[in-house]
């Protein structure tokens, strides 16, 4: 029978210590700090993002883009009131 405890022609996988349980499956904390540390690196990268040039110009293009669409929304309700 393969894969017994007691096989020496097949282990069982190895497992790293602390992150996983016997079963293979990685542990809440290990989980948790993946998740936080990819948080923290989309973070990151939209500061970085938000300090360039090209990323202030986009912002400024939505500020101005959202500004237009209030202004023609405004527009369109003035209209639809006078007829």
């Amino acid at each position: 029978m393969s894969g017994t405890p007691n096989d020496p022609e097949h282990p069982p996988p190895a497992v790293p210590e602390g992150d996983y349980t016997e079963g293979g499956v990685p542990n809440f904390d290990y989980v948790r700090d993946r998740i936080e540390n990819r948080f923290a690196t989309s973070l990151g990268a939209t500061e970085l993002a938000e300090s360039t040039p090209e990323g202030r110009s986009l912002d400024e293009q939505l500020a101005e883009r959202e500004r237009a669409g209030k202004e023609r929304l405004e527009q369109i309700r003035r209209s639809m009131r006078e007829k």
